[in-house]
């Protein structure tokens, strides 16, 4: 669904500003039903250097709004800056990833289990798990299958996709016990996603008041591209 959003923001017309998506807010207001779904964006607040893009997706029989978001979207521009000296070039300098997929260990997959996009839509390779199975981890994941027909996946698409899975890679309560249901997600990046894997540290905190939130930093092989957030309902099944 953060996907479908993020696809809706950017078929908008740039005006011929090359426009960076630097924030994208999902929220999810009700269950997506197997159906046909409606798409909408448009332009709330305009400039040359800032401008701020609403979407939503609603059941295309009924008119209910099911998920809406909203986009910053910052003016992209050759911006010099001071990587040659020697007290803040190595502040400038992008954080890199640990070890790539090709050292990760794949997910596991059910081989009787439903068709569901996350079984069988992506590829995970984690690089770095909690000792009992439960907490942060390090998790590298590929969407394998297309967004749209005939249409490649953006860089935002990509990380759209992945990073709605934060709070199940590095959940922390029992899944037979507890739910943990993300009813928003937020992405912050500074530099488009280079190539198709998107590198997840994800941990997720916990309050005493039935609300807990999953943080993650977002890379690719090149290193950090930005980070994003989930809030939590949690609850007792």
């Amino acid at each position: 669904m953060a996907a479908l959003l993020a696809h809706s923001v950017e078929q908008l017309a740039s005006d011929g500003v090359d426009w960076f998506i630097a924030r994208l807010t999902v929220e999810l207001e009700r269950p997506v039903p197997v159906e046909p779904l409606r798409c909408h964006a448009e332009v709330t607040r305009t400039g040359r250097k800032v401008s701020i893009v609403e979407a939503t997706i609603t059941n295309a029989e009924t008119g209910v709004v099911l998920a809406r978001a909203r986009a910053l979207r910052i003016r992209a521009a050759h911006v010099p800056l001071p990587f040659d000296d020697p007290d803040l070039g190595p502040m400038l300098a992008i954080e890199p990833a640990p070890l790539g997929p090709a050292h990760g260990r794949p997910g596991s997959r059910e081989e009787d289990a439903p068709i569901a996009f996350h079984r069988g839509g992506t590829e995970h390779r984690f690089v770095r798990e909690a000792a009992l199975g439960a907490g942060p981890v390090f998790d590298w994941i590929r969407v394998c299958v297309p967004l749209l027909p005939q249409q490649a996946l953006t860089p935002l698409e990509r990380v759209a996709a992945a990073v709605d899975f934060a709070s199940g890679i590095s959940g922390v309560l029992p899944w037979d016990s507890h739910s943990f249901v993300n009813p928003d997600l937020t992405i912050h990046l500074f530099r488009p996603l280079r190539g198709e894997w998107v590198g997840m540290a994800s941990a997720t905190h916990h309050g005493h008041h039935g609300i807990g939130m999953t943080d993650t930093a977002v890379f690719d092989l090149d290193g950090r591209v930005g980070s994003s957030n989930q809030s939590l309902l949690l609850d007792l099944r």
